[in-house]
């Protein structure tokens, strides 16, 4: 497939891509790593008149712990994420779920930013973000503002970024020292997204109870979402195996569940299920 005609225009510096945003009349679209929107002009899905290139701004790129959060530039690669130092050593799940997006060839020019901002709910980044408190900082008409991942998406491929507005970097909460974590998928046999994906964050306090527990979905719904039913069953709880099973069967609660021509909603719903009681069976007794 070929695209429509557009315009081709590359900024040097978020200002100047604002600039251009404003300047396109709604009718230009950025580009980052382009492996999201460049299939989608070849189906002609979407028709931008122009492209406004912002892979070469530097201040978007690099990865630095600020405090207690990890904060990401949003041109960050996931190959750069993922052989960050400190990405792996602060928040060793986000590197593992970013590992396996794709292949080489995409995490060589796909982006952090560029994830998050497409809002596709079948993408491995989301439930990574929400369990990890992921907040995302905002250039645009409003000036600079910051949106809660749990706030930012809306519908499948829409968020809240506004027409004008460009993500600059993503920060993610590190876990404390003594949780644990881990990211399962299971991905389409043909595409490699996410039928489902869960990201699960938990720690437990000296008695041995839960004492914080986070769990972002992906993939199932039609918007990834926290499964705040399943943490609140076992949030100050001592967990058993049993306990585990008996929460996990709310892990489908909070979604609004879809179902396409691979995986009806009956077995999504199974598979959030599923998925959820294993990544919290490795979390508790691995």
């Amino acid at each position: 497939m070929i695209p429509s005609e557009f315009a081709y225009k590359r900024a040097n510096s978020v200002e100047e891509a604002l600039q251009l945003l404003k300047e396109s009349d709604g009718e230009g679209k950025l580009l980052a790593g382009g492996h999201s929107l460049l299939p989608l002009m070849k189906f002609r899905l979407t028709n931008p008149q122009s492209l406004i290139d912002i892979s070469r701004i530097e201040e978007l790129k690099g990865v630095k712990l600020e405090g207690d959060r990890l904060v990401v530039g949003a041109m960050t690669t996931y190959d750069e994420l993922v052989k960050d130092e400190t990405a792996q050593q602060q928040i060793p799940v986000l590197v593992k779920a970013v590992r396996i997006i794709g292949d080489q060839q995409v995490r060589n020019r796909g982006t952090i930013g560029g994830n998050l901002a497409h809002g596709d709910p079948a993408a491995d980044l989301p439930g990574a973000a929400l369990a990890l408190d992921a907040e995302l900082e905002v250039h645009g008409d409003l000036g600079k503002e910051t949106i809660a991942a749990e706030d930012f998406f809306i519908a499948p491929l829409v968020t809240m970024l506004g027409e004008n507005s460009i993500v600059t970097s993503v920060s993610f909460a590190v876990p404390a020292p003594h949780s644990r974590s881990v990211y399962l998928k299971y991905e389409h046999p043909a595409s490699g997204y996410a039928v489902i994906g869960v990201c699960a964050v938990a720690a437990m306090d000296d008695s041995g109870k839960v004492e914080h527990i986070r769990i972002g979905i992906n993939g199932v719904s039609d918007v990834p979402y926290r499964a705040r039913a399943v943490e609140e069953s076992l949030a100050g709880t001592e967990p058993t195996e049993a306990l585990v099973k008996e929460a996990s069967e709310k892990a489908a609660d909070d979604g609004e569940i879809g179902s396409d021509l691979f995986a009806s909603e009956k077995y999504r719903r199974h598979l959030a299920k599923v998925y959820t009681e294993r990544a919290l069976k490795g979390i508790f007794f691995g």
